[in-house]
């Protein structure tokens, strides 16, 4: 692939166009945003330049509703050979296409299972994609050099390709993204008219299940009106789920001992499940479900700290397989939980207490 053209300078966009400058792709930028536009080429994403001839594949990193309407206005023009996406959603992009009678036989659709919390070229990574799953919903109409084209894409972005049917991928996103992202907004609303002593007592716990809500709300409404129905759907079998708890919960609150024992065994066996389906989410670089122990390293509130832990890690030759920081309310330090492979605590612990870290 020699020749690119990307469509909307967003995360995605911005990130697709990095990883492709870095394989020394030739970049073409496009976008209505001319401040987002001049920013993705600014950090080198490529040239603002108009393509002098068809680009070998045409990235639309647009809206799920605005894709149809872009691959019929961008085939009008004959900007390039093959055509592709990056929508979170699949099946309502390809139906419109259709409907506006686009060469479906030159266009395939994608969506790379990554991002971030906020949007805009700025925030943008040439490795954003690494070792991520990147769905393809190839249909009877889509051609092999159309595929082979999305298939080069994928791997020039250092990601792994997912081959599915659109409405399979759909159902999929709105169970593992989709819902997700709703009940963490609802979950972040009630905060909106919260006591602030209240919410003053937030953890990491809290943190970690509503940072997805600090997304853009305008692209999010775009994304659930495109998978309305399968993600209504879901939140009805959830909302089955929340009444089923809630009458466990009402059961342990009654004065009727047997009510009480019927109850708690519904909330165990449902936060059981919970912990259950937890175990399910893929490890890192898409590999089978990982158990790590934790190692929690109190650190102070001051600059290097982290970096100093980090390195005094690395000494010891263990890797970290994630983190996460517990910040103390009280004073200028907090906890820092690294979880690493199993076996490795007590090396893990031994070496820092050396270093003159303390653990626990």
């Amino acid at each position: 692939m020699r020749s690119v053209l990307v469509i909307g300078t967003g995360l995605m966009g911005t990130s697709v166009a990095l990883a492709l400058r870095a394989r020394d792709v030739r970049v073409h930028l496009r976008d209505v945003d001319s401040t987002a536009l001049r920013t993705a080429a600014a950090l080198g994403a490529g040239t603002v330049a108009a393509p002098t001839e068809p680009v070998d594949l045409a990235v639309m990193a647009v809206p799920p509703p605005l894709v149809g309407r872009v691959l019929a206005d961008v085939q009008a023009e004959g900007v390039a050979r093959h055509y592709t996406d990056v929508a979170s959603v699949k099946g309502e992009p390809w139906e419109e296409a259709e409907a506006l009678g686009c060469d479906t036989a030159r266009y395939i659709g994608g969506h790379p299972m990554a991002g971030a919390s906020r949007s805009g070229p700025l925030t943008a990574r040439a490795d954003l994609f690494e070792g991520c799953a990147w769905v393809l919903t190839p249909t009877a109409d889509t051609g092999n050099d159309t595929l082979n084209s999305a298939l080069e894409l994928v791997a020039l972005c250092g990601a792994v390709p997912v081959l599915m049917r659109a409405a399979a991928h759909d159902r999929a996103v709105a169970l593992v993204s989709h819902a997700p992202h709703v009940v963490a907004s609802l979950v972040a609303m009630r905060l909106e008219d919260a006591d602030d002593r209240a919410v003053s007592l937030a953890g990491p716990g809290l943190r970690d299940l509503t940072r997805i809500a600090e997304a853009d709300p305008g692209l999010w409404t775009a994304i659930l009106s495109a998978n309305a129905q399968v993600v209504a759907d879901l939140l009805d079998d959830l909302g089955e789920d929340l009444r089923q708890m809630v009458d466990g919960l009402r059961a342990i609150a009654s004065a009727d001992e047997a009510k009480g024992r019927a109850g708690a065994e519904t909330v165990e066996g449902m936060l059981r499940r919970g912990r259950a389906g937890r175990t399910r989410i893929p490890g890192k670089h898409g590999s089978g479900p990982e158990r790590f122990e934790a190692v929690s390293v109190l650190i102070g509130d001051q600059p290097g700290e982290l970096a100093r832990l980090f390195a005094d890690v690395g000494r010891a030759g263990v890797n970290i397989e994630d983190i996460r920081i517990e910040h103390a309310t009280s004073k200028l330090a907090g906890l820092v939980h690294l979880s690493v492979a199993t076996g490795l605590t007590t090396l893990l612990k031994k070496a820092l207490q050396a270093r003159g870290w303390q653990h626990r």
